[in-house]
């Protein structure tokens, strides 16, 4: 591993004479998006404050604004940089690959965070630092059933899905986490059709007042995150279409204050902090040689309206 050196004269007494300064970290991030939604910006804030705090490390903090392409010529840039390590947000788990695999033949060990890349590239990678998103969908599909249950319609009722940005490999694992566990607890709820919101609440309200027109009976929406999930319940609210269960992922501060108004059920509770914080921490551990687990997962527990006053609102 290659590390950047920092060195500085110190002139005290001629009898203490000269003394170099200590070596530093120089760490790069290539982030997903960060302008799309409170999570990504308060990530960001939270990777650069813990940066600063760490005297041994400096940062080059870069964000792909969800362009693919873009992210791919940040990579290149950063490996250009001879950057100790970097971290990457993926835009897309598959399209990233062969820029992952260009760091690592370059000795640059690669943190993926938040958003892991699909398993072809995995060898290419040091370690993922992030959720376990497929626990999430299953936790969220679990909230959505014992809801059902507690309401006696878990043998007729109908949902309806809003994904996250196609390609996205937290979008495909929530879905998959979600749509693997709904049937094992509650086997005769229908899964009627699935739409990707991007992340965007507007585009999800649109999403949410389609599914409104196509289909009469709706008797629950899971969306991949709150923010898409309170677009969906705006559009419910316009079409005057009540008692439909709201489960989410990734609180947001409008999804649990939509929980407190007692219109939104329930989600799956993350600090982009937290986030944020793990990944560098796993970049600086990785640079230290500290022996890490391939999947590095922090805890992201079930919240309701029924419990959530364990919990703060989020900051995001």
């Amino acid at each position: 591993m290659k590390f950047t050196m920092k060195c500085a004269l110190a002139c005290t007494t001629a009898m203490l004479g000269t003394a170099a300064a200590a070596e530093t970290m120089t760490i790069g991030i290539t982030q997903n998006n960060v302008g799309v939604d409170s999570y990504q910006t308060t990530y960001e804030q939270a990777f650069i404050a813990a940066a600063e705090a760490n005297p041994n490390v400096e940062v080059v903090v870069l964000d792909a604004g969800g362009d693919v392409a873009r992210q791919i010529a940040q990579m290149e840039d950063l490996i250009q940089q001879e950057v100790d390590a970097i971290i990457i947000w993926p835009t897309n788990g598959e399209a990233v690959i062969p820029a992952v695999r260009k760091a690592a033949q370059a000795d640059i060990p690669v943190i993926v965070t938040n958003s892991n890349i699909a398993e072809q590239g995995f060898e290419f990678v040091a370690s993922f630092s992030g959720p376990d998103n497929i626990t999430q969908g299953s936790r969220s599909a679990e909230i959505m059933c014992d809801k059902f249950k507690d309401m006696g319609i878990e043998s007729e009722a109908r949902v309806v899905q809003i994904s996250g940005q196609p390609g996205y490999t937290t979008a495909i694992e929530r879905a998959k986490g979600f749509e693997d566990r709904l049937p094992e607890v509650c086997p005769d709820v229908t899964l009627v059709e699935t739409q990707p919101g991007d992340w965007n609440r507007e585009k999800s309200q649109q999403v949410m007042e389609a599914f409104l027109v196509k289909y009469d009976d709706i008797d629950g929406v899971y969306a991949g995150d709150d923010n898409m999930g309170v677009g969906a319940l705006n559009a419910a609210k316009a079409a005057g279409r009540d008692g439909i269960i709201f489960v989410g992922a990734t609180n947001f501060a409008v999804g649990y204050e939509a929980m407190a108004a007692g219109d939104y059920w329930g989600s799956i509770y993350q600090s982009p902090v937290d986030d944020a914080e793990a990944a560098l921490k796993t970049a600086i551990d990785t640079l230290n040689g500290v022996d890490l687990p391939f999947l590095n997962y922090f805890d992201t527990p079930k919240i309701t309206q029924d419990n959530m006053g364990e919990f703060t609102k989020p900051v995001f």
